[in-house]
């Protein structure tokens, strides 16, 4: 189980960003082993204290951003809020180069879903309050509060880039901007980084820094927004293809 639980964060954390929370399996928990035989009697000597002491905080450092850095932080702000429907595909490149690709669909507020190329039956989707993980190799549902995701970053009503996010980076290079950004109240957890093509500003990819220094990258092709969409492409269940039926 413990096994389980490690692989569901990491997926959970490739798709949709930096997990803050518990991932909690809906199946239901063992129960304790019982032993046969009596254990031995514990001494009332008191615990030696732990040898590792716990490690500081991850200090917030924000960025010092420019008069130009400002006014592309509100274009960028405001390319996000006008975005209420978007289907994608994307490829998705791990740590150490492995690959998977698969269909992002969003429907803001709070609504995502990923669903991976064949042979993969793995699908992830937020209902607008929950982020759901189906995973087809252990036939095994489990689920995080939408708010616990960075995913929760993407699928608000309102997107700032202040506030309960900080930004930490801002970069110009080869026609694109590069926005990193961190949990203001907890910077250690990882790094976000949004890619964006400049002229005209578009999502293109996003990076993902886990708190163990490895990183994650989801690019984005075929990119649609102003889609029509259906509520159901949105439940845990297993999904329908992603459609442009009225909604």
């Amino acid at each position: 189980m413990v096994h389980t639980f490690r692989r569901l964060s990491s997926l959970v954390l490739i798709a949709v960003g930096l997990v803050t929370g518990p991932v909690i399996a809906t199946r239901a928990p063992a129960a304790p082993a019982i032993s046969a035989t009596p254990s031995a009697p514990t001494s009332s000597a008191p615990a030696a204290p732990s040898a590792t002491p716990a490690a500081p905080a991850k200090p917030l450092t924000q960025a010092v951003l420019s008069a130009a850095d400002q006014a592309d932080l509100v274009r960028v702000e405001h390319y996000l809020n006008d975005i209420k429907t978007l289907q994608a595909r994307f490829l998705q490149t791990a740590d150490k180069g492995s690959q998977a690709a698969g269909t992002f669909t969003m429907w803001r507020p709070g609504r995502m879903r990923l669903i991976y190329d064949p042979p993969a039956k793995d699908f992830i989707v937020a209902d607008g309050w929950f982020v759901f993980y189906w995973d087809s190799e252990l036939q095994q549902q489990s689920s995080q509060p939408l708010g616990a995701s960075l995913a929760d970053f993407f699928l608000r009503p309102e997107i700032e880039l202040r506030g309960d996010v900080s930004v930490t980076r801002l970069v110009h290079q080869f026609g694109a901007i590069e926005v990193s950004l961190v949990e203001t109240a907890d910077p250690g957890k990882g790094e976000l980084t949004l890619v964006f093509d400049d002229k005209p500003l578009q999502l293109r990819k996003w990076r993902v820094l886990d708190a163990q220094g490895l990183t994650t990258t989801v690019a984005l092709s075929d990119v649609h927004t102003g889609i029509k969409v259906t509520k159901r492409c949105f439940c845990s269940a297993t999904p329908p293809a992603p459609s442009t039926t009225d909604r």
